[in-house]
C-alpha cells in the first residue's frame, strides 16, 4: 500500500501534534511530507527530527535562520519561510492531503492553493469557511476536492449522515466552557486565566478563550451551513457539558443519529484521514455508566459572542468575515487584558454596526 503524503499546516498546535501522533500510530499508511508552523521553530525543529518530513516551513521569516540553524545536519529536509511558501508547498506533486489547522484568518489562502492543486483537504480551520464559505466549497467543487472536517462536532454530523437522506435539523452540541453556571455579574470580572481552563478540551489559548464566550460555536454555526447546506435556522445548538456526544442529525422522520466518543480529537483527525475506513485507535474508551449525559439551551444575554454569529448569518454578505476579523482583535485583547470578557461582544456588536 502506498502511503498517504501528508502536509500539516500548524504541525506544533493542539491538532497538529495530536495529528502527528495519529500518524505515529500507522506508520504504514501515513508520512508527514510537510509540516508548518508559525513562531514555535524549536518545537518544529524537535517535530522534523523525528518524522523527517521533505520540508518545514515557518510562517514567521524571522525565524528562518534559526530553523536553518537546527536542521543543519539534515539536509534532506528543504526548509522555506513566509506566508508565499506556505501556499506553495501545499501544491507539491506528492502530497495526497492537507490538514489545515492553523489558527485564525490566516488559513484561507494556503487551503484555497491547496485546493486548486486538486489536494484532499482535512478542514480543522473553522475561520476559512467563516470569512470564504461560498468561495471555498464553490472552488472545491469545481474541482471535485473533498472537505472533510476535523472539528469533533463536525465529523459527528459528517458520520451521522448516510445516504442522501434529507436533514431536518442540525443539533450542535457545546460544551459552555468555564463559565456555563456563572451569572452575568460573575462574568464581568472574568480574567483570561479563568478563561483558559476549559472544563473538557485541550485547545490552543485563541480557540480556548473562543470557547469560553462561545464564539467558536457560532463559528461552527456558520462552518456547519456551509459543509452540510444546512440554513442557519435548521441549526439547533445545545450545551452539553460532558462533552460525549459530539452532535447529532435529525431526519425528516423524527430519527435522530448522534456520535458518541470521549473527548479526544485524535478520533476526528484519523477518520478524516482513512475516510470512509475505520482504523484501530489507541487511547481511551467511552463508559457511559460514569455520568450523565446533559443538554441545556444556551443563555444567549451570557454568550452574547453566540447570538452575533447567528446575527451575522443572518445579515450575509461579508458580515461573518467582519465578525471573524473583529473577534481575532478582541480575542487578543482579552488575553492581553485590553478589555473584558464581556467586551469582547460589546466592541464585536459596534463593528457590526459600524459595517452596515
Amino acid at each position: 500500500m502506498k502511503k498517504q503524503q501528508i502536509c500539516i499546516l500548524g504541525s506544533t498546535g493542539s491538532i497538529g501534534t495530536q495529528a502527528l501522533d495519529v500518524i505515529e500510530q500507522h506508520p504504514d499508511r501515513y508520512e508527514a511530507y510537510c509540516l508548518t508552523a508559525n513562531n514555535r521553530v524549536d518545537e518544529l525543529a524537535a517535530q522534523a527530527r523525528k518524522f523527517n518530513p521533505a520540508a518545514v516551513v515557518i510562517a514567521n521569516e524571522a525565524h528562518y535562520d534559526r530553523l536553518k540553524e537546527l536542521l543543519a545536519d539534515m539536509p534532506d529536509i528543504k526548509v522555506y519561510a513566509g506566508a508565499d511558501a506556505l501556499c506553495q508547498i501545499v501544491e507539491a506533486g506528492p502530497i495526497d492531503m492537507v490538514l489545515t489547522a492553523m489558527v485564525g484568518f490566516s488559513g484561507l489562502a494556503p487551503t484555497i492553493h491547496a485546493i486548486k492543486a486538486r489536494k484532499k483537504i482535512c478542514l480543522a480551520n473553522k475561520e476559512t469557511l467563516v470569512v470564504a464559505g461560498e468561495l471555498v466549497c464553490r472552488l472545491a467543487a469545481e474541482n471535485r476536492v473533498p472537505i472533510l472536517p476535523v472539528d469533533s462536532e463536525h465529523s459527528a454530523i459528517f458520520q451521522s449522515i448516510v445516504g442522501d437522506n434529507p436533514i431536518e435539523k442540525i443539533l450542535l452540541t457545546a460544551s459552555g466552557g468555564p463559565f456555563r453556571k456563572f451569572t452575568l455579574d460573575q462574568m464581568r470580572d472574568v480574567t483570561a486565566a479563568d478563561a483558559l481552563k476549559h472544563p473538557t478540551w485541550d485547545m490552543g489559548a485563541k480557540i480556548t478563550i473562543d470557547s469560553a464566550s462561545m464564539m467558536n460555536k457560532g463559528f461552527e454555526v456558520i462552518e456547519a451551513k456551509w459543509l452540510f447546506g444546512v440554513p442557519a435556522d435548521k441549526i439547533q445548538v445545545l450545551v452539553h457539558p460532558q462533552s460525549i456526544v459530539h452532535s447529532a442529525v435529525q431526519f425528516c422522520d423524527g430519527a435522530v443519529k448522534a456520535q458518541l466518543g470521549v473527548p479526544d480529537m485524535r478520533l476526528p483527525i484519523q477518520y478524516a484521514f482513512s475516510f470512509p475506513d475505520r482504523l484501530p485507535l489507541n487511547g481511551d474508551r467511552l463508559d457511559l455508566f460514569k455520568q450523565p449525559l446533559e443538554f441545556f439551551e444556551p443563555d444567549l444575554e451570557k454568550f452574547r459572542c453566540l447570538a452575533l454569529a447567528f446575527e451575522s448569518i443572518k445579515r450575509g454578505g461579508n458580515m461573518p468575515c467582519i465578525v471573524n476579523a473583529a473577534n481575532e482583535v478582541v480575542n487578543e485583547g482579552f488575553r492581553k487584558g485590553r478589555c473584558s470578557f464581556l467586551g469582547m461582544g460589546e466592541i464585536i456588536e459596534k463593528t457590526m454596526a459600524k459595517a452596515t
